[in-house]
């Protein structure tokens, strides 16, 4: 289509432009937004509990004709016994995919194929979950599904002896990368190699697990007085609390107390510990130390500490310095967490060439021991506190996530007003405070490193900078594991040698 010049749609095409174009303003800090408004949903007011006791979660969501379902219970991977590692891995998938009932693995798909409705489990470290999404028309007939899976599952022999292959199958890949190994290696040297966390599968302890081992295990935890439902979708609070009181409602009785979440006892040595991988170019290094539970009283300045040390992204000093400024690593910065029910960790990491790996890690801790000794911005905390405080209500942005946040809260026995108070302990955060906490917490003289590569090349370090890794501590060698057995295995060049 073709304007004439004193076309009158073309004249308004141009003013209108031109009032868009001054109202945009040339740099992006010059940019001005409305305050941000978020008001925190109440969780007492989204919470019942059915006749037998079990507490509930529930918030209508009209959106879309869906109910989600999530019957969250304690007990995990820490409850296993020696011998039977990597049996919550095989439960977790074959709960679901092994039949139900009177409904085998095959027919207890196509059922919930026609109903265009799904069902999860999962069974993690300290806890696990049971969920059900369908649409509301169909709520009644897959509830009847989702308790035959919790109560009566089948793990069918097909679909139970699959799961095991295929872990082992995955077991085979264990040292293909070096992150797995990273991964694997880091809680070790953390926890000690004898913690529960530190306890992984075999290829004989997964020949060892049976289906009544998984049966048994995941039928003993969902019971009523160890399980909370999250439950969000369209429903009136009347009919979903009938529904549940029908069903989840009718769960007996928790047997025994489940035992608390063992705390770890290892007393980590400092020094440089590498896994030697040879045919890699590039290293993986983490260091750091053990650091504090939740609910710690510098937890909140750490949080806001960490995001300007190494946590911040492209904002933080680690990533701008080792990656930005330098261009040593794609990736590097830090991370601090707070479980709930051990001691988190503090570490800072990257990958970066062979023979930079001393470098950056130079880099990394000087920049640790900057932030105890020197100054903490205006500009740095605002962009920190701002960071959190405005990225807050994303948890809440569904009734689904909001429901399911409050049940895991009182799953884990985290504090009622953590959430409500979360932004006003975070904006009260200034310099001094986080330069204390910090200084209380963060200790570069104990600093566990882990290094993995090619560790001949890694010495070697760079012509360039003097720094080697050997600088950093004592070298500790650990052996590359073989991927079944997790026992050592020698050095390539020694088992050639021989």
């Amino acid at each position: 289509m073709r304007f004439h010049n004193n076309s009158p749609l073309v004249a308004l095409l141009l003013l209108v432009a031109s009032v868009s174009f001054a109202e945009i303003p040339s740099r992006p800090e010059q940019l001005s937004f409305p305050e941000l408004s978020f008001d925190m949903p109440d969780a007492q007011s989204l919470r019942f509990e059915l006749a037998n006791g079990i507490p509930v979660y529930a918030k209508s969501d009209t959106q879309l004709p869906l109910v989600n379902v999530s019957v969250l219970f304690r007990g995990g991977r820490y409850l296993l016994p020696p011998g039977k590692e990597g049996l919550s891995a095989i439960a977790s998938e074959v709960w679901r995919t092994g039949g139900a009932g009177e409904l085998s693995a095959q027919q207890l798909d196509e059922e919930l194929d026609f109903l265009a409705a799904s069902i999860s489990t999962g069974v993690g470290d300290i806890s696990g979950a049971v969920s059900l999404n369908v649409m509301t028309k169909d709520l009644d007939t897959a509830m009847a599904m989702l308790m035959d899976v919790i109560t009566k599952p089948r793990f069918q022999t097909d679909r139970f002896a699959k799961a095991k292959d295929d872990l082992v199958q995955a077991m085979k890949r264990r040292n293909d990368d070096t992150s797995g190994i990273e991964g694997r290696e880091w809680p070790r040297l953390i926890y000690g190699v004898d913690f529960w966390m530190n306890r992984l599968a075999t290829k004989q302890s997964v020949a060892s697990i049976t289906a009544d081992d998984c049966r048994e295990f995941v039928t003993s935890l969902v019971k009523a007085g160890n399980v909370i439902v999250a439950v969000a979708g369209e429903f009136s609070i009347e009919s979903i609390t009938a529904t549940l009181n029908s069903s989840i409602g009718q769960l007996p009785e928790l047997e025994r107390e489940i035992p608390p979440v063992p705390s770890p006892t290892f007393d980590a040595k400092p020094g440089v510990y590498f896994v030697h991988k040879e045919d890699v170019n590039q290293a993986r290094v983490r260091l750091g130390h053990i650091g504090v539970k939740l609910g710690h009283p510098d937890e909140f300045a750490l949080r806001v500490g960490n995001d300007i040390l190494g946590g911040g992204g492209f904002t933080s000093r680690i990533t701008k310095k080792v990656r930005s400024d330098e261009g040593l690593a794609y990736s590097a910065g830090s991370s601090i967490s707070f479980p709930v029910t051990i001691p988190g960790v503090f570490a800072a990491g990257f990958q970066t060439k062979s023979s930079t790996a001393a470098y950056a890690s130079k880099l990394t801790v000087d920049l640790i021991t900057q932030i105890l000794e020197g100054e903490v911005s205006q500009e740095e905390l605002n962009t920190a506190r701002n960071s959190f405080t405005e990225t807050f209500p994303r948890r809440f942005e569904s009734a689904a996530q909001t429901v399911g946040l409050f049940a895991r809260d009182e799953l884990l026995k985290r504090p009622d007003d953590y959430w409500t108070s979360y932004r006003e302990r975070i904006t009260k955060v200034d310099a001094k405070g986080v330069r204390e906490a910090l200084a209380r917490n963060l200790k570069p003289n104990q600093l566990v490193f882990l290094v993995v590569g090619n560790i001949d090349e890694i010495k070697e370090g760079h012509p360039d900078h003097e720094v080697q890794i050997g600088d950093f501590g004592e070298l500790t060698e650990i052996p590359l594991r073989d991927p079944l057995t997790l026992e050592p295995l020698p050095r390539l060049a020694e088992a050639n040698q021989e």
